[in-house]
């Protein structure tokens, strides 16, 4: 594991039994209090998308930061700004003003809706989507359908943490990439 992926990792605060017994939560704020620690975030991910990600990209650049409602917010619009491309958020049904689309995902105790706001992304345009955590997949899935409807095209969804044995993987359309991966 490199040297930046174990100095975030050691960082990370475990809260057994929550939300609810039996889940030990990982804590990503001990990386945001820290500036060193969150400029190593933001440099990882960042190094990850100029070195790997955008080769993917028949442009050769990445036009759009999509951050997920609520931690995706507090990390993409830095790493959007680093790349010189638009950051869009992804919110909660009825938390953004104007035309909207939606996209359902499931959650552990039912159905949730993301909506993106219409004018958000152009057809053709290269997207990369982030957030703080996958478990299931459920919520990138939904964000990616978003980006879909308006015609982008998701390069590469991007986590601080994976829960590798939710297989999160298996529901999106484009690779995945995580700075940290929990196996149990």
């Amino acid at each position: 594991m490199p040297a930046d992926v174990d100095y975030l990792k050691s960082l990370l605060r475990p809260y057994p039994d929550f939300p609810k017994k039996g889940i030990v939560f990982l804590d990503i704020f001990p990386l945001l209090r820290d500036p060193v620690a969150f400029e190593t975030l933001i440099t990882h991910f960042v190094h990850r998308l100029t070195s790997h990600t955008i080769a993917l990209a028949p442009s050769k650049k990445i036009d759009v930061v999509v951050g997920l409602d609520a931690r995706g917010f507090l990390l993409g619009p830095i790493i959007a700004m680093r790349l010189g491309a638009a950051f869009v958020p992804v919110r909660k049904r009825g938390k953004l003003p104007g035309e909207t689309i939606h996209a359902e995902y499931q959650k552990e105790y039912g159905v949730d809706i993301f909506e993106m706001q219409a004018d958000a992304i152009q057809p053709g345009q290269t997207v990369v989507v982030v957030d703080d955590l996958i478990a299931t997949g459920g919520s990138a899935k939904a964000a990616g359908e978003l980006v879909a409807k308006l015609g982008g095209k998701t390069l590469e969804y991007l986590f601080i943490i994976e829960l590798t044995f939710l297989k999160p993987a298996e529901k999106l359309d484009a690779p995945l990439y995580s700075v940290v991966k929990v196996d149990e």
